[in-house]
């Protein structure tokens, strides 16, 4: 199925996504090649990995937080309390418990290493997975190549890339935006009224649930990378940036909404895409941009912390039931098997049937490497 003018896209609880792009005709006759896909669920205000997937039960309450533990179906792997249908779901994913980078704390770099595998200096901005696949995919089924969902990463501090565009790609690779609004003039697509408001429950009725069920609409229809920002921003509204104090949030919030909200999103996502037989051929990852300190600040909450945090990875061939790395008794940093962002990049390619040590010819003599200087994380596949 491909994008129409007269498909309508409604998102139970947020409104409508409405496609926005500068250039809709590129858009709507530019395509998807391959059957290989990837779904990157952006944790956008980085998420604390002692809240979520590596939690510390032993360690002093400073270190341990205000939350407990739950046991999951891989025996020995605990995570979040508050996760209770991915820890049932444990045994479908591949854990990475060692990410971190040594980069600036801040959120913007995180987001440019995760989605890129490079850090832009100087006003460059490399691309991004999705526009790789932009330049690489041939037209099929009239569907653009690269989705971001709702919209692109808004303000978060510094005013510096995010890596979520084609960078030397240039405009024929950049992605295909679909911004949140209460009604769209413009051309519109996928409506997901047609799906059975069961379905539709299941991923919740929450902006980023609606989002990851478009995802799988879209990758359904021949869409090759799908990136859903949960968050477009960390000021005055909840997100994982939980500092503790406004205008951020605080540990009480990933307890009432941000854990709950992830936890019905992301397994809804995973049983969808096994019950269509899509989850072997569509890799799911998903990460923030660092992890948060392994000692409570003053006021409850955790700051930046690129020294080590956690991605998760389900599908596209990679193994189910597994965990890569670890954190040292704190959570500061990695124990074993430190993993940078690049890797974690260029095992995105590999799932997509990149090799990520090729290099792209920008014309006049100038070409891009993929990924420099990573490689993928074999261990993570079947």
């Amino acid at each position: 199925m491909g994008l129409t003018r007269r498909e309508v896209l409604r998102a139970g609880g947020g409104g409508a996504l409405a496609l926005a792009c500068p250039d809709l005709s590129r858009a709507m006759t530019s395509g998807a090649g391959g059957d290989r896909a990837l779904i990157l669920l952006m944790l956008v205000g980085g998420p604390s990995q002692l809240e979520t997937w590596d939690p510390k039960p032993e360690a002093p309450s400073e270190v341990r937080g205000p939350f407990g533990s739950i046991a999951t179906a891989v025996p020995g792997v605990r995570i979040n309390e508050y996760l209770p249908r991915m820890a049932q779901r444990m045994d479908r994913l591949t854990l990475i418990r060692s990410m971190h980078h040594d980069a600036a704390p801040i959120h913007e770099t995180g987001h440019q290493l995760v989605q890129t595998g490079r850090l832009g200096r100087h006003g460059e901005e490399h691309p991004h997975v999705g526009s790789v696949v932009a330049r690489l995919s041939k037209p099929k089924s009239g569907v653009p190549p690269f989705v971001v969902v709702p919209g692109p990463i808004g303000h978060t501090g510094v005013n510096v890339s995010h890596g979520q565009t084609a960078g030397d790609l240039g405009r024929a690779c950049e992605p295909f935006h679909l911004r949140t609004e209460l009604s769209s003039p413009g051309i519109k697509a996928f409506d997901l009224s047609r799906e059975r408001a069961s379905v539709r429950e299941s991923y919740g009725q929450t902006r980023f649930g609606q989002g990851c069920l478009l995802a799988r609409r879209l990758v359904e229809s021949g869409v090759r990378v799908v990136a859903v920002n949960m968050f477009e921003t960390v000021f005055n509204r909840i997100s994982w940036d939980c500092h503790g104090t406004k205008p951020f949030s605080t540990l009480d919030d990933y307890a009432a909404e941000v854990l709950p909200t992830l936890d019905q999103a992301f397994s809804a996502l995973l049983d969808d895409l096994q019950q269509r037989g899509l989850l072997e051929t569509t890799l799911v990852v998903a990460t923030g941009e660092f992890g948060r300190t392994p000692r409570l600040n003053a006021r409850g909450g955790r700051d930046h912390w690129p020294g080590v945090w956690s991605a998760v990875l389900a599908g596209g061939g990679t193994q189910r039931g597994h965990v890569i790395g670890a954190s040292d008794r704190f959570a500061s940093s990695p124990s074993e098997r430190p993993v940078q962002p690049a890797e974690l990049v260029a095992t995105m390619y590999r799932s997509l049937g990149i090799d990520p040590s090729e290099s792209q010819d920008l014309g006049q003599g100038q070409s891009l490497a993929l990924v420099e200087g990573a490689e993928p994380i074999e261990e993570a596949f079947a």
